[in-house]
């Protein structure tokens, strides 16, 4: 098994690696390595030099993060569900992050080019929030409970976004959001995403050994010394923030966070300290050649890459929904 682990880090980060340089190098204008390497360590102020400093890197860089948050934030959700097909989206924070930047038309707090990326993270922040509310004041702390919830919140969430959309003309920028897109990122959500994010990644995983417990039963993880809602309620607690930042960021990008963590299961099995960590590093390389190619299979437009995920994830999802009932 160690064996096994070790080779796959080793060539997850060789992949991920060559994928950041891939992005880098690929776009409506290609740039050499020699170009990449003099811009990085030699800058000097050049058109090259500044796509390459300014808008492709801190681009690949949200869309690893951003990656590798969503498929962590399935694996604990997975964790905590006991369900292998569990999502992050169970949560409803997409669509608190649609009604509040769908409201910024109308009352503007925030301006400039970041005005969406903060009323995301409000929205988002928010959402989680009522969500987490709800989930400390249901007896038992019901997953099932927290999950209708969250559904219903979406639901309102999402619809009042459409509504205002729609009176503001603003349908066609809001559908693309709620796609999910890298096309606004820069410095900016790099810093959140590593300062938020990576706080509470880090946090989640210290929680693998009571995910671990968890997954024998909440009896026999009562007799080992654990509370189960205790569990569930601080893996919610820590993986709404980490989802918010992901939302604020690129919007709305389904299933890297449902098949990237049941299929590193599938390969290592059950014992979340291995399950956690890999599917943070091959949730980055799937985004990142994921970005890749929205920009690219339909260039000079790009593909938003909400939906190129979906597409990528339905297949497999289906298969592996199949082989679970086999």
């Amino acid at each position: 098994m160690k064996l096994k682990l070790s080779i796959l880090t080793v060539i997850g980060i060789l992949i991920l690696f060559l994928g950041i340089l891939a992005s880098i190098n690929i776009g409506a204008k290609n740039i050499p390595p020699n170009e990449i390497y003099n811009a990085i360590f030699f800058y000097d102020g050049s058109l090259n030099a500044q796509l390459i400093l300014n808008v492709r890197i801190p681009r690949v860089l949200c869309a690893a993060l951003t990656g590798g948050m969503l498929a962590l934030s399935g694996a604990m959700i997975q964790g905590i569900m006991r369900n292998p097909i569990a999502d992050p989206s169970i949560m409803g924070i997409t669509q608190g992050a649609a009604l509040t930047i769908s409201l910024s038309s109308i009352f503007p707090i925030f301006g400039g080019i970041y005005s969406n990326f903060f009323m995301a993270l409000i929205g988002a922040s928010i959402s989680g929030i009522l969500i987490f509310l709800f989930a400390i004041n249901t007896s038992n702390q019901n997953i099932s409970k927290v999950l209708l919830a969250s559904t219903a919140i979406s639901t309102l969430f999402l619809s009042l976004a459409s509504m205002i959309a729609l009176l503001k003309n603003k349908s066609q920028e809001l559908a693309f959001w709620i796609a999910g897109t890298f096309n606004q990122s820069g410095w900016i959500q790099v810093l959140f995403l590593i300062v938020i994010g990576g706080i509470f990644c880090i946090a989640s995983f210290f929680m693998c050994k009571n995910l671990n417990l968890l997954n024998l039963g909440d009896e026999s993880a009562t007799g080992l010394g654990i509370s189960p809602s205790k569990i569930k309620l601080k893996t919610i607690i820590f993986l709404i923030p980490i989802c918010a930042v992901c939302v604020a960021t690129a919007g709305n990008i389904s299933f890297v966070g449902l098949f990237v963590p049941h299929i590193i299961r599938k390969i290592i099995g059950n014992n979340y300290k291995n399950i956690v960590p890999l599917s943070f590093l091959y949730g980055s390389i799937l985004l990142t050649f994921a970005d890749i190619l929205s920009r690219t299979i339909l260039a000079p437009y790009e593909l938003p890459i909400g939906l190129f995920t979906t597409l990528i994830g339905v297949p497999i999802f289906l298969l592996l929904v199949r082989k679970e009932n086999n």
